[in-house]
């Protein structure tokens, strides 16, 4: 199957503006071909709030709000599943830095994530995620869905892999440099393939490093973006490969785990 990232620069507390880079972007994508497409997190309001006034503003209900609809539709046009990043408020007012997962006729919308590890200052608008790592069948793959700073644990892949994840989307909006180069080795380590699409451009001082990539379960690089332009990043990949756990004919990267000596 064909899979790709979407790199865009969102501009700050506008979604409709969003919503339409990312149709042209996806529509892009579509016409070459790929089935699971993965957008930024936060791809439809920018990310560097200043107050939690701001993110309230804009934030939407999951799955009755704008985006998830705008979402559903074009899944359901292009026949194209989708991953993407969005803020969320809750019934009870709550915001969560969320993503939701979206397909084609038949599916709709299949379900959501919420960040569990928030990075810096997402701490005084977000809420921490409450409903875990969750892996998705989307019929022709079983993709896991973690978002940017999750990187930063390994045991947000692995949990991901052990429950059966093939593939790994992992929308972002990076401003440290180290996930292009941290993200084949989550790959390597659990044998499945990670989508990371990264956002470019710059809010209020921060800067964000693009380099969107894609990498197999041998951690090679089989796509990477530009550190500043909108662009979107298509591979085809070997899902066999992602369900083979073994390095060699000795050795299965899973039946080989000890847990019982993992144990603090």
């Amino acid at each position: 199957m064909k899979v790709a990232y979407v790199q865009m620069e969102p501009v700050f507390l506008d979604p409709e503006v969003n919503y339409s880079k990312a149709e042209e972007l996806i529509r892009e994508v579509a016409d070459q071909g790929a089935k699971l497409v993965v957008l930024p997190e936060l791809f439809d309001t920018g990310y560097n709030f200043r107050s939690r006034e701001e993110v309230a503003e804009v934030a939407g209900q999951i799955p009755d709000g704008p985006t998830t609809e705008f979402l559903v539709e074009l899944a359901k046009e292009l026949e194209v599943f989708i991953v993407a990043g969005t803020a969320e408020k809750d019934e009870k007012g709550n915001l969560y830095n969320s993503a939701v997962v979206v397909g084609p006729v038949g599916w709709g919308y299949i379900g959501k994530y919420r960040k569990v590890h928030l990075f810096n200052r997402e701490k005084l608008f977000f809420r921490p995620g409450n409903l875990g790592f969750h892996v998705f069948n989307i019929g022709i793959a079983k993709v896991g869905v973690m978002i940017c700073f999750d990187w930063f644990f390994p045991e947000s892949a692995r949990t991901l892999a052990l429950k059966g994840a093939d593939i790994i989307a992992h929308p972002s909006n990076l401003v440290m440099p180290y996930a292009p180069r941290a993200m084949p080795i989550r790959a390597l380590e659990n044998r499945v393939y990670t989508i990371t699409a990264n956002r470019i451009g710059e809010e209020f001082g921060l800067r964000f490093i693009g380099k969107s990539t894609i990498a197999s379960p041998k951690a090679e690089v089989l796509a990477m973006g530009s550190e500043d332009k909108e662009e979107v990043g298509v591979v085809e990949i070997d899902l066999s490969l992602a369900r083979d756990k073994r390095i060699n004919e000795m050795n299965d990267i899973f039946k080989d785990r000890r847990p019982q000596y993992y144990t603090l």
